[in-house]
């Protein structure tokens, strides 16, 4: 079976396991209302949200990465059931009541050892927010809203990947190749970023952003939806709601973060405009100003001129099983980790190209796998991410439950004989969701509720963001990448010019995250909306990013984050401020520093979310950071390397 669970041999075992999943839930349930306040009922609490949690969390990455789509339907179907009892649980007023007896004895509280008293506010939070404490219809209008929004969600997030059509005739002839034909129209599946041809750009932005009226009254609706369930359950609006618990704690410090950090960035980004349209003119003389699709092209071409960094140049150096070495490397001196390849059993694997490690500690034994499912393959998405199969916890028998992740990503099929070979990209994104994976591993919580991963997003993202610093350190990429026919290391100016090239407009590519940060923050505030998301994007477009709108799109339609990181976008930035104050303070002199790497896993990944982030990240610091620190972090990484500058020059 699947992940070596019997009933999933098929896909009919979803349902079974459901059932299962179900049946304990019950029982569990029962139990909890009928244990006196204490310790256990905490353990009782994360068995319930073990036992639908090893199901629901398993299916959420078989439906979207199962070949065979017989399990993917199956999977999709358990996600929802599962879904759904967990919105009725979160409303269940007799199970509340058991975990309110016990927060509200004061004697009991007190014995409680930090994480177990945290464990039980953060479940007492999931009922708050699912508006327990309102009377029986309000309750069940909470719970309609919350299935409403699933439901909407992933509407949209369907939407935001939809090809556009267009009649081909609308298109100059010589440039109609670049899309895909379909009798007498042209398919447009994205913004084809990367292409030369200006027009190209200019045509697949404007037809493949052109706003869409379904999608638009589904975002409309999501974001109304999100707005009503937020007050509902008492808080002003959906961002409020959502930032509880976060590093940034509330909208407010949001905002604040985002403003100061543009403002900041503004003088670098009017630079790096400036260079782009120089650029554009000499390469395009009769049309100079520049507009969105031009920002990613031009940006690459000056990255391009300025330090001949092809990606040919470099693949040869980054073989898949020399990057592998070179994460086991790392992880083996910092950690006192190595991962070893594991034999799979029948079935235990959805594709035959995915490899199980096992993660081993050198003195503390199997902590946990990891299956890598790498490849490309037809219906894979193109996503690099990170899956939670099962959650670590400290089982009843007083043996561990060991973690069980995936990371997939997309690398491509290498030829028959030869080795698959990464670009720098592509090895940066393999050490960014190991970082995630070493995370899952290392956050060895007692509850299940809390381990590894589970903790406020703006916290989640710093240890896979930090892992990026890692592998553009030439001391780190020194010791893995070596020319896969003649093992000739990788010249230390070429790791040089490829981290200087990674800030030639990066203040541009930042204020274009800090655009999309506060695009998100406004949909999410104040309802109702003073304007049409459309309207509001322009405006904000115009204001904080600075290229002009381009009438009749509607880019919003296609921010697919918007369902997973509702009002919280911003984490991205504010994880890289967190991972770069890290690795300045305490990995840049010596990032293989054993105490360092050991002071690491005890402040930050050891907790998972069963502490609180501002207090892991003040643990790893040894200081509390502000707002300002934030930024000067973020602004401080775009500055050019003066030795790297000199030797170029």
């Amino acid at each position: 079976g699947l992940f070596g669970v019997p009933e999933l041999s098929c896909p009919e075992g979803f349902q079974e396991a459901q059932n299962k999943a179900l049946q304990e839930s019950e029982q569990l349930v029962q139990k909890a209302c009928s244990t006196p306040p204490g310790p256990e009922t905490v353990m009782i609490f994360d068995q319930l949200s073990d036992s639908l949690c090893r199901v629901a969390d398993l299916a959420d990455f078989v439906k979207v990465a199962h070949p065979d789509f017989a399990f993917r339907e199956a999977a999709e179907e358990a996600c929802r059931n599962i879904g759904t009892v967990v919105e009725k649980l979160n409303t269940d007023v007799e199970l509340c009541q058991s975990l309110r007896r016990l927060l509200a004895d004061e004697t009991v509280m007190s014995s409680l050892d930090p994480e177990t008293r945290r464990v039980a506010e953060l479940f007492m939070f999931d009922f708050e927010i699912s508006g327990i404490h309102l009377d029986e219809e309000k309750r069940e209008k909470a719970v309609d809203l919350n299935v409403r929004i699933l439901d909407l969600c992933n509407e949209f997030l369907i939407g935001t990947h939809i090809p556009n059509k267009i009649d081909k005739h609308v298109l100059p002839e010589h440039i109609r190749y670049n899309f895909t034909a379909e009798g007498n129209y042209l398919q447009v599946a994205g913004l084809h970023a990367d292409c030369p041809d200006d027009l190209v750009r200019e045509a697949a932005y404007k037809i493949f952003l052109h706003s869409n009226a379904q999608q638009l009254a589904r975002l409309e609706e999501l974001l109304a939806s999100r707005n009503s369930l937020a007050q509902l359950v008492g808080y002003d609006t959906f961002a409020h709601r959502a930032l509880q618990g976060t590093m940034a704690k509330n909208p407010e410090t949001v905002r604040q973060f985002l403003e100061k950090l543009s403002e900041q960035l503004s003088k670098r980004t009017q630079k790096d405009f400036q260079m782009m349209t120089k650029m554009k003119m000499k390469l395009n003389p009769h049309n100079s100003m520049l507009m969105p699709w031009d920002h990613p092209y031009y940006s690459g071409v000056l990255r391009a001129e300025r330090y001949n960094i092809d990606p040919g140049l470099y693949c040869p150096f980054f073989s898949l099983g020399a990057c592998m070495e070179g994460l086991n490397s790392l992880f083996s001196q910092l950690l006192g980790i190595s991962l070893y390849a594991e034999q799979t059993k029948r079935g235990e694997i959805w594709s035959e190209d995915v490899r199980k490690l096992a993660v081993v500690h050198e003195t503390e034994g199997l902590l946990g796998y990891i299956y890598c499912d790498f490849f490309q393959r037809p219906d894979k998405p193109h996503q690099d991410c990170h899956f939670t199969v099962r959650g670590g916890r400290l089982k009843e028998n007083g043996e561990y439950q060991l973690p069980v992740v995936v990371l997939m990503l997309s690398l491509p099929n290498s030829a028959r004989g030869a080795p698959t070979l990464l670009s720098p990209g592509m090895m940066e994104n393999l050490f960014h969701e190991m970082g995630h994976a070493m995370h899952s591993m290392l956050g060895r919580t007692r509850y299940q509720h809390v381990t590894g991963t589970r903790c406020p997003t703006d916290f989640a993202e710093v240890p896979s963001i930090l892992m990026e610093y890692f592998a553009n350190d030439y001391r780190v990429v020194n010791q893995f990448a070596r020319h896969y026919k003649t093992g000739q290391p990788l010249p230390k100016n070429m790791v040089s010019r490829l981290c200087e090239s990674k800030k030639v407009c990066a203040a541009a590519d930042m204020q274009l995250q800090v655009f999309y940060a506060v695009l998100d923050q406004i949909y999410h505030g104040k309802h109702p909306l003073k304007k049409s998301t459309t309207e509001i994007l322009k405006e904000t477009q115009e204001k904080v990013y600075g290229l002009p709108y381009v009438p009749n799109t509607a880019w919003q339609l296609r921010f697919s984050h918007l369902v997973g990181y509702g009002a919280k976008y911003y984490s991205y930035l504010m994880s890289r401020a967190v991972a770069s104050m890290v690795w300045k303070q305490c990995f840049a002199q010596n990032p293989f520093d054993r105490a360092m790497g050991e002071r690491y896993r005890r402040e930050m990944l050891a907790h998972g979310g069963g502490k609180e982030p501002m207090l892991m990240v003040q643990g790893m610091l040894q200081k509390s950071p502000s707002v300002e620190d934030f930024v000067d972090a973020l602004v401080s990484d775009l500055d050019h390397d003066f030795e790297t500058f000199i030797m170029d020059s």
